[in-house]
């Protein structure tokens, strides 16, 4: 590959956010006709450089130089970078589930025929020979809602060849995919290197990155670490981990003494399909416990089925449940209902707290007490002096900072508005509590003071369970850490037996046994 001609240099980008430096000077080359992977763990910066690429940050919004095929280029949108050569494939799917696989292919792009008229047959016949390309044989007019996620990702493919392309940027390819169908792709994007066409793909699961990569750039707090060279530099799972993780914990976890009592709850087996797809499993008979005062966290990279898991056992609230049992101080419990679910003294703080967690019409005192208003109402009518009062205890006990509690959520920071949820579930008063990313998207500071909750609540022996895309904050709030790959849990080590390296192995692959308590 080292004879081959450069078509892409990406230099120094640098790319801010209000109070985040999301890219900084970040430099990444690319030969014609190469498979390029970016590896680095979950908010390495590995998205947002691909968003940049591709328009879908404009020229004018990020610093650096984007030179293309020789030529420096200055992108207002994807638009202007496809017509370039240059597609980008999302994770999340850009199909229309109700239109063909031809309007699809086509959409804003339809060939025409006289007077200006879309010319279907023409569309259909071009349509068949790029379905052809990809190894796809569906009837060019069947529907994208009837076609599985692998095959879906094919028709985006399809789409990509129709545009000219000359670099294609896969965002996670394979995450919602089947073995079957992720090895069909793996080798499609093989078969389009043969043709002369580059590609850049962003993937967790490394062995799928050894499998097909010619080069390796490894993004970490979104700095360009290293790029290597397949063939040369020795590169195995190991060395890529190194690079995604190598660096130290920063004291900033409050010190803890725990005091873990008896196991409280447990799953055992707990297998869930995916909504849609009903070939994928989202979560894999998994098993896991709480005790009594412990945190427990779990750790798995983007599409791992962290929060498809969490969901679906707090009221069933994702995806089709296929079998499984929950126990609560050792009795059977069903979990039919979200209410269901806080009834039995579960809460679930979600991942998204501005779609899920909160409505932003509402005030701080009406969020806090809304899981829960059997608790302040007599008959159907809320106490409004209650609401208020204990609105302003949490108010004081959680620092959220502002003046009254009758402040709109939506004009709260939001390590603010993760601190009104927070006190909305901990109203409900709960023996678990489910944390879902609890401090992304907020600063350091605000960050500090929820894991000083955190501590606090298992403190009073609460169980807490944490999902977090960051190893360092598992590292230095958990007990106990499981690991998730593929929707299955794979290993559970104690968190004072375990480092990145250890987490990030077992993240990645299936390879590990879990050893239940």
């Amino acid at each position: 590959m080292a004879t081959e001609p450069i078509i892409l240099e990406m230099r120094s980008i640098t790319k801010e956010f209000p109070g985040v430096k999301a890219l900084d000077k970040v430099s990444l080359t690319v030969k014609a006709g190469e498979i390029h992977s970016i590896c680095g763990e979950n908010g390495a910066g590995k998205s947002t450089l691909m968003k940049v690429l591709s328009g879908v940050y404009p020229y004018g919004t990020y610093d650096g130089d984007i030179v293309f095929q020789g030529a420096e280029c200055h992108f207002k949108d994807i638009k202007s970078s496809e017509a370039a050569g240059i597609v980008i494939i999302h994770q999340e799917l850009a199909l229309i589930p109700e239109l063909s696989i031809t309007e699809n292919i086509f959409l804003g792009n339809e060939p025409r025929g006289r007077f200006g008229a879309i010319d279907w047959v023409d569309a259909k016949k071009r349509a068949t020979e790029l379905l052809a390309r990809v190894g796809l044989q569906d009837d060019p007019d069947t529907q994208i809602k009837n076609l599985g996620v692998g095959k879906q990702q094919l028709v985006e493919i399809a789409k990509a060849l129709n545009k000219s392309v000359r670099l294609l940027i896969l965002d996670e390819p394979t995450a919602a995919l089947n073995e079957a169908d992720s090895q069909h792709l793996l080798d499609l994007i093989l078969g389009l290197k043969g043709r002369g066409i580059a590609s850049i793909m962003i993937s967790h699961k490394l062995n799928e990155i050894e499998q097909i990569s010619d080069e390796i750039t490894i993004i970490r707090d979104g700095k360009t670490i290293e790029t290597l060279d397949i063939k040369t530099d020795g590169v195995n799972e190991d060395r890529i981990i190194r690079g995604m993780v190598g660096r130290t914990l920063e004291n900033r976890f409050p010190d803890r003494n725990s005091h873990i009592g008896d196991v409280f709850f447990e799953v055992k087996n707990w297998t869930v399909q995916h909504p849609l797809t009903a070939e994928r499993m989202v979560v894999k008979n998994s098993s896991f416990t709480v005790r009594r005062g412990e945190v427990v966290g779990f750790a798995g990279l983007m599409g791992a089925g962290r929060t498809e898991l969490a969901m679906s056992i707090f009221g069933r609230s994702y995806g089709n449940f296929i079998s499984g049992q929950v126990f609560m101080n050792g009795k059977e419990i069903q979990l039919r209902s979200v209410s269901e679910a806080i009834e039995h003294g579960i809460a679930y703080v979600s991942e998204d707290r501005k779609a899920l967690g909160l409505n932003l019409l509402d005030d701080i005192k009406e969020s806090v007490v809304s899981a829960k208003l059997s608790k302040i109402s007599r008959g159907q009518v809320i106490d409004k002096v209650q609401e208020h009062n204990i609105a302003e205890e949490y108010r004081k006990s959680l620092r959220i900072k502002t003046p009254t509690v009758q402040e709109g959520v939506n004009k709260l920071s939001g390590g603010n508005q993760q601190k009104v949820v927070l006190a909305k579930w901990m109203f409900t008063d709960p023996e678990l509590l489910i944390l879902d990313e609890p401090t992304r998207g907020i600063d350091v500071g605000a960050k500090t003071e929820i894991y000083g909750i955190i501590r606090d609540l298992a403190a009073s022996g609460k169980g807490v369970i944490m999902i977090s895309s960051e190893l360092p904050e598992l590292l230095g709030v958990s007990d106990r850490i499981y690991t998730i790959f593929e929707g299955a849990i794979t290993n559970d080590i104690p968190a004072s037996e375990a480092d990145p390296e250890t987490l990030m192995r077992s993240m990645t692959s299936s390879k590990k046994k879990v050893n239940q308590p």
